[in-house]
């Protein structure tokens, strides 16, 4: 049995990987506590312990060539089945995350609507009620003339003074605007939620890839509006990309939130108050190329090759895990057979470059048909 099928072996954990490792590496030890007990306990001459020892060292030699290669496949293995455990819890909290927001969604949704169309009724009861006012006030003006010195009148005038009557005229529309504006945004930001995390189920399916940067723009928001102002490029008439959404989602989240933090580290009161973040998607021949761009503090020239290797991070022990940009390589290159690079200068910034291929491999995939 291969390493490569050992490595897809079902059950096995990282421990189990391990334990191997060791093993292997335990050998080349008996091997040359066997040559040194042959050589004291053998009777033949020198010439001849030296031929044996020759022969021994070569197959020793050759032995520790195939365990290295072994443990550096190994440790590839070990490497992939880690990011695979990732992906897969990361699969299984978006589907939790996903049935979460779609009960949340329900809950606040329901009260948003009524309040929605309540407000929407007052504001047009209070465009009729403002036209009242306004005729109430001419027919008032001319009655002025006449009742100067009526009670009522005087009575009136008071109350209309008390009620600051001009300044609730100016208010009240604004007032009710800005109630259904947030309003729409809260059902904006559910909607956006729950389309987000909906699971893709690891099917593909033809999306327009300017209703997912708007989604994810929208859910990643509270990352991003505090230290940069992002705008997003995207060209018209694009062609709907075959791809699993949610991972696509994933994939250009990771890369925003990234960006903001990288943004952060740079910004200096009265200096740099805020940076910019530009996700642009166009068509490149055969492939839909998406680019996150920001002005942050760059990837160091050093780590730069490896930046995309899983569990790798320049980032405090509690503040990265290492998996973000290893998940968005891994959905990019392997999920959707694209490619992925990195263009960075350090304390100018950095912008990642995906490429989707429009053409399905598989045709017997649903998005393909």
């Amino acid at each position: 049995m291969s390493l490569f099928s050992e490595a897809s072996t079902p059950g096995l954990t990282p421990a189990d990987y391990e334990r191997k490792l060791a093993a292997r590496d335990k050998t080349i030890d008996v091997l040359k506590r066997r040559i040194a007990q042959e050589a004291r306990h053998s009777h033949a001459t020198p010439f001849a312990i030296l031929e044996q020892n020759v022969g021994l060292e070569k197959v020793v030699a050759r032995k520790t060539m195939e365990l290295e290669n072994e443990r550096h496949e190994l440790e590839k293995a070990l490497a992939e089945l880690r990011l695979a455990q990732t992906q897969l819890l990361q699969a299984q909290k978006m589907e939790s995350i996903g049935q979460l927001a779609a009960g949340i969604a329900h809950e606040i949704n329901t009260p948003t609507q009524y309040v929605s169309d309540n407000v929407g009724f007052i504001k047009g009861a209070t465009d009729s009620l403002l036209k009242l006012l306004n005729a109430a006030l001419a027919l008032a003006e001319v009655a002025r003339e006449k009742m100067a010195d009526d009670p009522a009148m005087a009575e009136f005038d008071t109350t209309l003074k008390r009620t600051k009557i001009d300044f609730l005229r100016r208010q009240i529309p604004g007032a009710l605007d800005e109630s259904l504006e947030g309003l729409e945004h809260i059902a904006r930001i559910v909607a956006a939620m729950k389309e987000f995390s909906h699971p893709s189920k690891n099917v593909k399916e033809r999306i327009d890839v300017r209703d997912v940067i708007n989604t994810t723009v929208t859910v990643a928001r509270n990352e991003w509006k505090y230290v940069a102002e992002l705008e997003t490029n995207v060209a018209d008439n694009l062609p709907q990309l075959p791809c699993l959404r949610d991972m696509v989602g994933q994939a250009i989240l990771n890369l925003v939130v990234n960006a903001a933090h990288a943004i952060a580290d740079t910004l200096q009161e009265g200096v740099k108050e805020k940076g910019r973040i530009v996700i642009s998607a166009f068509q490149n021949g055969d492939y839909l190329e998406l680019r996150v761009q920001d002005d942050g503090s760059g990837i160091p020239a050093a780590i730069r090759d490896r930046i995309f290797d899983p569990f790798f991070t320049t980032k405090a022990v509690g503040k990265g895990t290492g998996q973000g940009l290893a998940i968005v390589y891994s959905t990019v290159v392997d999920k959707h057979n694209g490619k992925i690079r990195c263009e960075s200068e350090e304390g100018v910034g950095s912008t990642f470059i995906l490429q989707f291929p429009l053409n399905c491999r598989n045709e017997d995939e649903p998005a393909c048909k």
